[in-house]
């Protein structure tokens, strides 16, 4: 091999940010893609505090994150009587440093496509290439590529980084026992209605339930008329004793096929019926996660973002762990060359924790207050601090904070991920101690832990 070359297998939001990492610190690399045109598909998502201050510090500042979605003000949940069960602000609001954005998912991997292009150059980003597997060699690392009408080819490169989603065929070789997808019962139908935001104008809203419940939120500005695209997720909990029974693990359906789930649900400031009946298009999804696996590095290869960690929704995290995860990565390379030991660093730092994680999520995450409010009183209260008490929630929603790495008071005092100006050097060789050029201050990575 004639350079340095790290593959990465898929071109999602985890993908494009371990690109444009890679190409931040001077690692030359090559996205593979499946499709044959990337386009902005799903609906809504939040990036946390701690994952926008690496877009910030990749150049994807503000100006360009309110393109794709509008700053998040609060994260509240209500009960079905309409009494609220606990509110805070967020982002900056609440004193962070960087603000928490909800987003239209298909826009932001949009926005890093676009900044892919422009700074690695077209020929970078290959699309209708799904890469089929891995073989180690004496250089590194070969994949299979298979393009659209069945042609297979090789690509040889130093490292292979597996960001190839829920459904990797990355990770399947590299743990050919890995359990199936685990589906614990939820199902959710999800869309967006242009409607007035409640509340502060920028508010996530989780109301109902731990196993009934709406979440909604604004994922744009709002127009002259106040009114904004809203992004909601209808959801409801069965019996999954016999197994997801559905062909698709996403199909577009009819509103009438489920808002019955919702009758009733209506309120002075929400009319769910209404909401989901405006929708547009309409998807159905299981709710579902893989269990955690020991490691997620092979030798030159690793994986990162759903292909390492595919979690449930309820923590608002997955996305926001993708940018993280190509962060740290780059900053293992900064610390350790492009070898593979700096892939078993990373591992080392996020494996074991963000698995913990992926386990919290599956038990709710911090929609747990939810089942603490069923068990305690039924669901229904007319004071809810004496139900669970002020402290009690805080410290709840504090434990999920700094295990998903986004505690205020560490994150604002952590310093950054990869220092201003830090390049890896290239000519090392694979046994040599890894020469980093960079800022004279030297700063410690700051990850997701």
């Amino acid at each position: 091999m004639d350079a340095p070359l790290v593959l990465i297998a898929g071109g999602g939001i985890g993908g494009l940010a371990t690109a444009l990492t890679l190409h931040q610190i001077g690692v030359p690399c090559r996205v593979f893609e499946a499709v044959p045109e990337l386009r902005p598909l799903g609906v809504g998502i939040n990036i946390q505090p701690n994952a926008v201050r690496e877009l910030f510090d990749l150049g994807i500042g503000p100006e360009a994150l309110d393109q794709v979605g509008i700053a998040t003000r609060e994260w509240a949940l209500v009960g079905l009587n309409g009494s609220e069960i606990y509110s805070e602000p967020r982002g900056v609001d609440a004193g962070y440093t960087w603000p928490q954005y909800s987003v239209h998912r298909g826009k932001l991997q949009m926005l890093l496509l676009e900044q892919a292009l422009k700074r690695l150059g077209p020929d970078a980003i290959c699309t209708g290439q799904r890469v089929t597997g891995y073989a180690r060699t004496a250089d590194g690392v070969s994949v299979t590529l298979v393009d659209s009408d069945g042609t297979e080819t090789r690509q040889a490169g130093t490292l292979l980084i597996g960001a190839d989603g829920i459904h990797s065929a990355i990770r399947a070789q590299m743990h050919p026992d890995q359990p199936p997808i685990h589906w614990g019962g939820a199902i959710m139908w999800r869309g967006t209605t242009r409607a007035r935001p409640t509340r502060t104008g920028a508010s996530f809203v989780g109301f109902g339930t731990h196993h009934h419940r709406v979440v909604f939120y604004p994922i744009s500005q709002p127009d002259a008329d106040g009114m904004a695209e809203i992004n909601w997720i209808a959801e409801v909990t069965v019996d999954n004793s016999d197994g997801w029974k559905g062909n698709d693990w996403n199909k577009k359906v009819a509103v009438e096929d489920f808002v019955h789930h919702f009758d009733g649900w209506s309120y002075d400031w929400l009319d769910v019926p209404q909401l989901i009946r405006r929708a547009g298009d309409v998807w159905e999804y299981p709710m579902i996660d893989r269990d955690p696996v020991p490691t997620w590095v092979d030798g030159p290869v690793a994986l990162l973002g759903d292909a390492a960690h595919a979690m449930y929704p309820t923590g608002s995290n997955g996305a926001s762990q993708a940018i993280v995860d190509a962060r740290v990565l780059g900053a293992s390379f900064l610390e350790h060359g492009l070898t593979p030991g700096a892939l078993a660093a990373y591992d080392s730092r996020l494996c074991a924790p963000i698995s913990e994680v992926v386990l919290r999520n599956r038990g709710a995450g911090p929609f747990g207050l939810l089942n603490l409010v069923d068990e305690r009183c039924g669901g229904t209260f007319d004071d809810i601090d004496a139900v669970i008490p002020p402290e009690e929630r805080a410290a709840f929603m504090g434990a999920y904070k700094s295990a998903a790495g986004f505690a205020m008071d560490k994150l604002n005092a952590a310093p950054r991920t990869i220092a201003p100006g830090a390049r890896v050097a290239l000519e090392q060789t694979p046994d040599q101690a890894p020469d980093v050029t960079q800022d004279r201050t030297r700063q410690e990575p700051a990850g997701n832990v």
